[in-house]
Protein backbone atom coordinates (compact mmCIF):
# COMPACT_ATOMS: atom_id res chain seq x y z
CA UNK A 1 0.00 0.00 0.00
CA UNK A 2 1.19 3.77 -0.40
CA UNK A 3 3.21 4.99 2.42
CA UNK A 4 1.18 7.74 1.65
CA UNK A 5 -1.62 7.43 3.99
CA UNK A 6 0.80 5.56 6.81
CA UNK A 7 -0.09 6.29 10.79
CA UNK A 8 1.72 5.17 14.26
CA UNK A 9 -0.86 4.35 16.74
CA UNK A 10 -0.88 6.77 19.31
CA UNK A 11 -1.54 3.90 22.21
CA UNK A 12 0.38 1.25 21.40
CA UNK A 13 2.73 2.89 18.31
CA UNK A 14 2.71 0.42 15.63
CA UNK A 15 2.87 1.27 12.24
CA UNK A 16 -0.27 0.37 9.63
CA UNK A 17 -1.67 1.89 6.33
CA UNK A 18 -4.67 3.12 6.30
CA UNK A 19 -6.92 1.68 3.36
CA UNK A 20 -9.04 3.22 1.43
CA UNK A 21 -12.16 3.90 3.07
CA UNK A 22 -15.36 4.97 2.05
CA UNK A 23 -18.56 6.50 4.01
CA UNK A 24 -19.45 5.48 7.14
CA UNK A 25 -16.04 3.25 7.33
CA UNK A 26 -13.80 2.98 10.05
CA UNK A 27 -9.82 2.09 10.08
CA UNK A 28 -8.29 0.49 13.38
CA UNK A 29 -4.95 -0.45 14.74
CA UNK A 30 -4.72 -4.36 13.83
CA UNK A 31 -2.43 -4.27 16.89
CA UNK A 32 -4.13 -2.35 20.00
CA UNK A 33 -7.87 -1.79 18.32
CA UNK A 34 -7.21 2.21 18.00
CA UNK A 35 -9.81 4.27 15.64
CA UNK A 36 -7.79 5.41 13.71
CA UNK A 37 -10.53 7.43 11.16
CA UNK A 38 -13.78 7.59 11.16
CA UNK A 39 -14.98 8.66 7.21
CA UNK A 40 -18.56 10.14 7.43
CA UNK A 41 -21.26 10.68 4.54
CA UNK A 42 -21.13 14.24 3.23
CA UNK A 43 -18.98 15.19 6.10
CA UNK A 44 -18.27 18.61 5.45
CA UNK A 45 -21.81 19.58 5.58
CA UNK A 46 -22.56 17.98 8.15
CA UNK A 47 -20.57 19.38 9.96
CA UNK A 48 -21.69 22.46 9.19
CA UNK A 49 -24.82 22.23 9.62
CA UNK A 50 -24.60 20.24 13.18
CA UNK A 51 -22.31 22.91 14.17
CA UNK A 52 -24.33 25.88 13.05
CA UNK A 53 -27.18 24.63 15.02
CA UNK A 54 -25.63 24.10 17.91
CA UNK A 55 -24.21 27.32 18.05
CA UNK A 56 -27.42 28.83 17.42
CA UNK A 57 -28.96 26.91 20.67
CA UNK A 58 -25.65 28.12 22.08
CA UNK A 59 -26.62 31.56 21.41
CA UNK A 60 -30.46 31.20 22.66
CA UNK A 61 -29.71 29.62 25.87
CA UNK A 62 -27.85 32.71 27.36
CA UNK A 63 -30.45 35.70 27.47
CA UNK A 64 -33.67 33.95 28.84
CA UNK A 65 -34.72 32.28 31.60
CA UNK A 66 -33.30 28.91 32.25
CA UNK A 67 -35.11 27.42 35.44
CA UNK A 68 -37.18 29.12 38.13
CA UNK A 69 -37.68 27.87 41.83
CA UNK A 70 -40.95 28.96 43.89
CA UNK A 71 -40.88 29.06 47.18
CA UNK A 72 -43.25 30.05 50.30
CA UNK A 73 -44.00 33.55 47.46
CA UNK A 74 -40.50 33.96 47.17
CA UNK A 75 -39.52 33.64 43.25
CA UNK A 76 -36.27 32.69 42.14
CA UNK A 77 -34.87 32.84 38.26
CA UNK A 78 -31.56 32.24 37.17
CA UNK A 79 -30.11 31.87 33.47
CA UNK A 80 -27.44 29.31 32.40
CA UNK A 81 -24.39 31.98 32.90
CA UNK A 82 -25.85 32.02 36.78
CA UNK A 83 -24.68 28.70 37.75
CA UNK A 84 -20.92 29.82 37.38
CA UNK A 85 -21.95 33.85 38.70
CA UNK A 86 -23.42 32.10 41.85
CA UNK A 87 -19.91 30.37 42.47
CA UNK A 88 -18.02 33.82 41.86
CA UNK A 89 -20.48 35.66 44.02
CA UNK A 90 -19.65 33.14 47.19
CA UNK A 91 -16.06 33.52 46.53
CA UNK A 92 -15.00 30.72 44.46
CA UNK A 93 -13.78 32.20 41.61
CA UNK A 94 -11.36 29.56 40.20
CA UNK A 95 -14.77 27.12 40.37
CA UNK A 96 -16.95 29.74 38.88
CA UNK A 97 -13.94 29.82 35.68
CA UNK A 98 -14.20 26.17 35.35
CA UNK A 99 -18.54 25.74 35.17
CA UNK A 100 -18.03 28.73 32.80
CA UNK A 101 -15.32 27.37 30.96
CA UNK A 102 -17.07 23.67 30.90
CA UNK A 103 -20.50 24.82 29.36
CA UNK A 104 -20.10 27.81 27.68
CA UNK A 105 -16.70 29.11 26.82
CA UNK A 106 -14.93 26.16 25.34
CA UNK A 107 -18.00 24.56 23.60
CA UNK A 108 -18.36 28.22 21.92
CA UNK A 109 -15.10 28.03 20.87
CA UNK A 110 -14.84 24.62 19.72
CA UNK A 111 -18.05 24.91 17.72
CA UNK A 112 -16.63 28.27 16.27
CA UNK A 113 -13.46 26.48 15.48
CA UNK A 114 -15.13 23.45 13.55
CA UNK A 115 -16.94 26.05 11.93
CA UNK A 116 -14.25 28.05 10.46
CA UNK A 117 -12.19 25.10 9.79
CA UNK A 118 -15.08 23.13 7.56
CA UNK A 119 -15.43 26.90 5.71
CA UNK A 120 -11.83 26.73 5.01
CA UNK A 121 -11.60 23.26 3.22
CA UNK A 122 -14.85 24.06 1.25
CA UNK A 123 -13.89 27.20 0.13
CA UNK A 124 -10.22 26.24 -0.62
CA UNK A 125 -10.47 25.76 -4.67
CA UNK A 126 -12.01 28.98 -4.89
CA UNK A 127 -8.59 30.30 -3.25
CA UNK A 128 -6.52 27.99 -4.99
CA UNK A 129 -5.93 25.81 -2.31
CA UNK A 130 -5.71 28.25 0.58
CA UNK A 131 -6.75 27.64 4.15
CA UNK A 132 -7.83 30.91 5.45
CA UNK A 133 -5.46 32.66 8.26
CA UNK A 134 -5.11 30.95 11.58
CA UNK A 135 -7.28 27.49 10.63
CA UNK A 136 -3.75 25.87 11.37
CA UNK A 137 -3.73 27.28 14.72
CA UNK A 138 -7.71 26.18 15.45
CA UNK A 139 -7.35 23.05 14.27
CA UNK A 140 -4.48 21.93 16.64
CA UNK A 141 -6.04 22.84 19.33
CA UNK A 142 -9.70 21.03 18.33
CA UNK A 143 -8.33 17.63 19.68
CA UNK A 144 -7.38 19.46 23.02
CA UNK A 145 -10.37 20.96 24.19
CA UNK A 146 -13.06 17.68 23.24
CA UNK A 147 -12.55 16.44 26.72
CA UNK A 148 -13.36 19.61 28.35
CA UNK A 149 -17.13 19.70 26.56
CA UNK A 150 -19.34 19.36 30.02
CA UNK A 151 -22.39 20.09 28.86
CA UNK A 152 -23.82 16.72 28.41
CA UNK A 153 -22.72 16.36 32.28
CA UNK A 154 -24.32 19.46 32.92
CA UNK A 155 -27.34 18.67 31.71
CA UNK A 156 -27.39 15.68 33.94
CA UNK A 157 -26.29 17.36 36.79
CA UNK A 158 -29.45 19.64 35.90
CA UNK A 159 -31.85 16.69 36.36
CA UNK A 160 -30.52 14.90 38.96
CA UNK A 161 -30.79 18.78 41.01
CA UNK A 162 -35.15 18.77 40.36
CA UNK A 163 -34.51 15.25 41.39
CA UNK A 164 -33.41 16.52 45.05
CA UNK A 165 -35.90 19.48 44.96
CA UNK A 166 -39.08 17.43 43.62
CA UNK A 167 -42.04 18.01 46.31
CA UNK A 168 -40.27 20.82 47.83
CA UNK A 169 -41.00 23.27 45.56
CA UNK A 170 -42.37 24.66 42.42
CA UNK A 171 -40.20 23.97 39.65
CA UNK A 172 -40.34 26.27 36.26
CA UNK A 173 -38.71 25.17 32.74
CA UNK A 174 -37.90 28.44 31.36
CA UNK A 175 -37.15 28.31 26.73
CA UNK A 176 -33.29 28.66 27.79
CA UNK A 177 -33.85 25.00 29.54
CA UNK A 178 -35.33 23.62 25.70
CA UNK A 179 -33.09 25.83 23.69
CA UNK A 180 -29.50 24.00 25.99
CA UNK A 181 -31.55 20.20 25.54
CA UNK A 182 -30.90 21.11 22.14
CA UNK A 183 -27.69 22.60 22.13
CA UNK A 184 -26.09 19.60 24.52
CA UNK A 185 -27.30 17.21 21.38
CA UNK A 186 -26.34 19.12 18.42
CA UNK A 187 -22.70 19.49 20.04
CA UNK A 188 -22.52 15.76 20.76
CA UNK A 189 -23.34 14.99 17.23
CA UNK A 190 -21.00 17.51 15.99
CA UNK A 191 -18.24 16.43 18.07
CA UNK A 192 -18.98 12.94 16.51
CA UNK A 193 -18.22 14.23 13.06
CA UNK A 194 -15.06 15.75 13.31
CA UNK A 195 -12.72 13.46 11.90
CA UNK A 196 -9.21 14.70 12.32
CA UNK A 197 -7.79 12.41 9.85
CA UNK A 198 -9.68 13.61 7.12
CA UNK A 199 -9.24 17.10 7.89
CA UNK A 200 -6.08 17.60 8.51
CA UNK A 201 -5.69 15.80 4.81
CA UNK A 202 -7.93 18.41 3.52
CA UNK A 203 -6.11 21.33 5.09
CA UNK A 204 -2.42 20.43 4.66
CA UNK A 205 -2.09 16.75 2.25
CA UNK A 206 0.09 14.15 3.21
CA UNK A 207 3.40 14.32 3.38
CA UNK A 208 5.57 11.67 2.46
CA UNK A 209 7.03 9.84 6.14
CA UNK A 210 10.35 9.44 6.68
CA UNK A 211 12.50 6.73 4.41
CA UNK A 212 13.25 3.34 5.30
CA UNK A 213 9.74 3.51 7.56
CA UNK A 214 7.90 0.10 7.12
CA UNK A 215 4.64 -1.34 8.64
CA UNK A 216 4.46 -4.16 11.00
CA UNK A 217 6.69 -2.47 13.88
CA UNK A 218 6.56 0.24 16.14
CA UNK A 219 7.76 3.78 15.29
CA UNK A 220 10.34 3.75 18.13
CA UNK A 221 11.92 0.70 16.70
CA UNK A 222 12.46 2.61 13.42
CA UNK A 223 13.63 5.94 14.91
CA UNK A 224 10.51 7.80 13.88
CA UNK A 225 7.15 8.98 15.91
CA UNK A 226 3.64 9.34 15.26
CA UNK A 227 2.23 12.93 15.61
CA UNK A 228 -0.70 13.29 18.73
CA UNK A 229 -2.37 15.60 16.80
CA UNK A 230 -2.69 14.41 12.70
CA UNK A 231 -1.19 11.33 13.21
CA UNK A 232 1.64 11.97 10.34
CA UNK A 233 4.91 9.95 11.03
CA UNK A 234 7.96 11.97 11.79
CA UNK A 235 12.11 11.27 12.21
CA UNK A 236 12.15 11.42 16.49
CA UNK A 237 14.99 13.61 15.50
CA UNK A 238 12.35 16.51 14.96
CA UNK A 239 11.41 18.59 17.55
CA UNK A 240 7.92 19.51 15.89
CA UNK A 241 5.58 17.27 13.13
CA UNK A 242 6.20 18.40 9.65
CA UNK A 243 2.63 19.11 9.02
CA UNK A 244 0.71 20.77 11.98
CA UNK A 245 3.93 21.94 13.87
CA UNK A 246 2.60 20.37 16.79
CA UNK A 247 5.72 19.25 19.42
CA UNK A 248 6.49 15.39 19.06
CA UNK A 249 7.55 13.51 22.22
CA UNK A 250 8.68 9.64 22.30
CA UNK A 251 7.21 7.36 24.90
CA UNK A 252 9.56 8.45 28.15
CA UNK A 253 9.33 6.98 31.78
CA UNK A 254 9.24 10.61 32.82
CA UNK A 255 5.72 10.60 31.72
CA UNK A 256 5.06 7.85 34.76
CA UNK A 257 6.46 10.08 37.27
CA UNK A 258 4.13 12.73 36.13
CA UNK A 259 1.21 10.64 36.26
CA UNK A 260 2.11 9.63 39.88
CA UNK A 261 2.69 13.15 41.13
CA UNK A 262 -0.47 13.68 39.78
CA UNK A 263 -2.93 10.63 41.23
CA UNK A 264 -1.00 11.56 45.09
CA UNK A 265 -2.22 15.19 44.22
CA UNK A 266 -5.64 13.40 43.50
CA UNK A 267 -5.29 11.01 46.74
CA UNK A 268 -4.55 14.00 48.85
CA UNK A 269 -7.46 16.26 47.32
CA UNK A 270 -9.74 13.36 47.88
CA UNK A 271 -9.69 13.19 51.55
CA UNK A 272 -11.27 16.55 52.59
CA UNK A 273 -13.58 16.10 49.32
CA UNK A 274 -15.37 13.48 51.08
CA UNK A 275 -15.12 14.99 54.67
CA UNK A 276 -15.81 18.76 54.14
CA UNK A 277 -19.82 19.54 53.12
CA UNK A 278 -20.16 20.20 49.60
CA UNK A 279 -23.33 22.31 50.59
CA UNK A 280 -24.44 24.37 53.33
CA UNK A 281 -28.21 24.32 53.49
CA UNK A 282 -29.88 27.86 55.80
CA UNK A 283 -33.59 27.65 56.20
CA UNK A 284 -35.53 28.88 59.90
CA UNK A 285 -34.47 25.76 61.45
CA UNK A 286 -30.69 26.46 61.31
CA UNK A 287 -28.17 25.20 59.28
CA UNK A 288 -27.41 21.98 57.69
CA UNK A 289 -24.15 20.57 56.21
CA UNK A 290 -24.11 17.49 53.28
CA UNK A 291 -21.33 15.71 52.17
CA UNK A 292 -21.15 13.93 49.23
CA UNK A 293 -22.39 10.41 51.14
CA UNK A 294 -24.94 13.10 52.87
CA UNK A 295 -26.23 13.54 49.25
CA UNK A 296 -26.56 9.72 48.57
CA UNK A 297 -28.14 8.93 51.73
CA UNK A 298 -30.81 11.76 51.31
CA UNK A 299 -31.84 10.86 47.74
CA UNK A 300 -32.62 7.34 49.42
CA UNK A 301 -34.66 8.47 51.83
CA UNK A 302 -36.62 10.32 49.32
CA UNK A 303 -36.73 6.92 47.48
CA UNK A 304 -35.15 8.59 44.55
CA UNK A 305 -32.75 4.98 44.16
CA UNK A 306 -31.84 5.59 40.60
CA UNK A 307 -30.29 9.32 41.10
CA UNK A 308 -28.23 8.39 44.70
CA UNK A 309 -27.31 5.44 42.23
CA UNK A 310 -26.09 7.91 39.62
CA UNK A 311 -24.31 10.30 42.57
CA UNK A 312 -22.66 7.08 44.17
CA UNK A 313 -21.05 5.75 41.17
CA UNK A 314 -20.12 9.43 39.86
CA UNK A 315 -19.09 10.67 43.25
CA UNK A 316 -17.65 7.28 44.92
CA UNK A 317 -16.80 4.59 42.29
CA UNK A 318 -15.89 6.41 39.20
CA UNK A 319 -13.35 8.63 40.91
CA UNK A 320 -11.15 5.96 43.12
CA UNK A 321 -11.70 3.36 39.73
CA UNK A 322 -9.77 5.89 37.82
CA UNK A 323 -7.17 6.20 40.88
CA UNK A 324 -6.48 2.13 41.39
CA UNK A 325 -6.74 1.59 37.10
CA UNK A 326 -4.05 4.49 36.52
CA UNK A 327 -1.62 3.50 39.59
CA UNK A 328 -1.93 0.04 38.07
CA UNK A 329 -1.13 0.85 34.65
CA UNK A 330 1.41 2.81 36.15
CA UNK A 331 2.87 0.09 38.01
CA UNK A 332 2.84 -2.17 34.81
CA UNK A 333 4.72 -0.07 32.11
CA UNK A 334 7.28 0.24 34.85
CA UNK A 335 7.24 -3.21 35.44
CA UNK A 336 6.83 -5.68 32.58
CA UNK A 337 4.29 -9.01 33.04
CA UNK A 338 3.03 -11.44 30.68
CA UNK A 339 -0.23 -10.15 30.50
CA UNK A 340 -2.89 -9.45 28.01
CA UNK A 341 -1.93 -5.68 26.99
CA UNK A 342 -5.46 -5.25 24.71
CA UNK A 343 -6.58 -5.87 28.20
CA UNK A 344 -5.28 -3.05 29.59
CA UNK A 345 -5.87 -0.46 26.72
CA UNK A 346 -9.08 -1.30 27.26
CA UNK A 347 -8.66 0.11 31.12
CA UNK A 348 -7.11 3.22 29.75
CA UNK A 349 -9.84 3.51 27.70
CA UNK A 350 -12.57 3.09 30.26
CA UNK A 351 -10.33 5.68 32.53
CA UNK A 352 -10.76 8.40 29.96
CA UNK A 353 -13.89 8.11 28.75
CA UNK A 354 -15.62 7.75 32.47
CA UNK A 355 -13.63 10.43 33.87
CA UNK A 356 -15.55 13.47 33.13
CA UNK A 357 -18.60 12.44 34.70
CA UNK A 358 -17.39 12.72 38.45
CA UNK A 359 -18.38 16.12 37.94
CA UNK A 360 -21.94 15.68 38.11
CA UNK A 361 -21.54 16.29 42.02
CA UNK A 362 -19.98 19.86 41.60
CA UNK A 363 -22.60 20.96 38.86
CA UNK A 364 -25.74 20.37 41.18
CA UNK A 365 -24.18 22.06 43.71
CA UNK A 366 -23.92 24.91 41.11
CA UNK A 367 -27.01 24.52 40.25
CA UNK A 368 -28.38 24.63 43.53
CA UNK A 369 -26.79 27.49 44.89
CA UNK A 370 -28.22 29.33 42.02
CA UNK A 371 -31.64 28.61 42.27
CA UNK A 372 -32.26 28.49 45.41
CA UNK A 373 -31.64 31.97 47.58
CA UNK A 374 -34.80 32.18 49.67
CA UNK A 375 -33.30 34.13 52.49
CA UNK A 376 -33.59 32.85 55.73
CA UNK A 377 -36.49 30.43 54.28
CA UNK A 378 -34.60 28.48 52.68
CA UNK A 379 -30.57 29.45 51.23
CA UNK A 380 -27.63 27.30 49.71
CA UNK A 381 -24.38 27.95 49.64
CA UNK A 382 -21.27 25.48 48.56
CA UNK A 383 -18.71 23.60 50.95
CA UNK A 384 -15.22 23.43 51.05
CA UNK A 385 -15.64 20.05 49.49
CA UNK A 386 -16.96 21.22 46.13
CA UNK A 387 -13.80 23.04 45.08
CA UNK A 388 -11.85 20.25 46.06
CA UNK A 389 -14.04 17.12 44.44
CA UNK A 390 -13.65 19.47 41.18
CA UNK A 391 -9.89 19.49 41.73
CA UNK A 392 -9.69 16.09 41.74
CA UNK A 393 -11.87 15.45 38.69
CA UNK A 394 -9.30 17.80 36.95
CA UNK A 395 -6.38 16.35 38.06
CA UNK A 396 -7.37 12.62 37.47
CA UNK A 397 -8.88 13.85 33.53
CA UNK A 398 -5.26 15.51 33.58
CA UNK A 399 -3.44 12.25 34.52
CA UNK A 400 -5.07 10.32 32.46
CA UNK A 401 -3.82 12.65 29.53
CA UNK A 402 -0.63 12.62 30.78
CA UNK A 403 -0.06 8.81 30.88
CA UNK A 404 1.81 7.53 27.84
CA UNK A 405 -0.11 4.11 26.77
CA UNK A 406 2.77 3.33 24.41
CA UNK A 407 4.79 2.26 27.38
CA UNK A 408 2.60 -0.74 28.19
CA UNK A 409 3.42 -1.93 24.73
CA UNK A 410 6.85 -0.79 24.85
CA UNK A 411 7.55 -3.14 28.09
CA UNK A 412 5.53 -5.83 26.90
CA UNK A 413 8.09 -5.79 23.54
CA UNK A 414 10.91 -5.46 25.58
CA UNK A 415 9.97 -8.69 27.81
CA UNK A 416 9.55 -10.54 25.21
CA UNK A 417 12.71 -9.89 23.57
CA UNK A 418 14.37 -10.24 26.52
CA UNK A 419 12.80 -13.73 27.22
CA UNK A 420 13.98 -14.69 23.31
CA UNK A 421 17.60 -13.75 23.61
CA UNK A 422 17.69 -16.16 26.79
CA UNK A 423 15.47 -19.22 24.92
CA UNK A 424 18.20 -18.75 22.42
CA UNK A 425 21.49 -18.62 24.84
CA UNK A 426 22.21 -14.98 23.58
CA UNK A 427 22.89 -12.04 26.65
CA UNK A 428 20.24 -10.11 27.24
Amino acid sequence: MSSRRWRACPECDWVSALPVLRANEVACCPRCGRELAHRHSSAGQRVLAYGSGALAMLLLTLPFPFLAFTLAGNRQEIVLADAALAMFNNDWPLLALLIALAIIILPGIFLISVLYLYSSVIAQKRLDNRVFPGAMVLARNLSKMKPWLMTDVFLVGVLVSLAKLVGMAEIDYGWSFVAFCGYVVLLVKTVSLVDADWLWFALKGEPKPPLGIRTGATATEQQAVGCPCCGLINHDTQPTCMRCHTPLARPSPQRLQATWALLLTAVVLYVPANLYPMMETVSVGGTTYSTILGGVLQMIEMESYFVALVIFVASFIVPIAKILVLSYLCWLAAHPQAQATQRRMRWYRYTELVGRWSMIDVFVVAIMVALIQAGVILSIYPGTAAAAFAAVVIITMIAAMVFDPRLLWQSSSEQHSTLNMIETGQKP
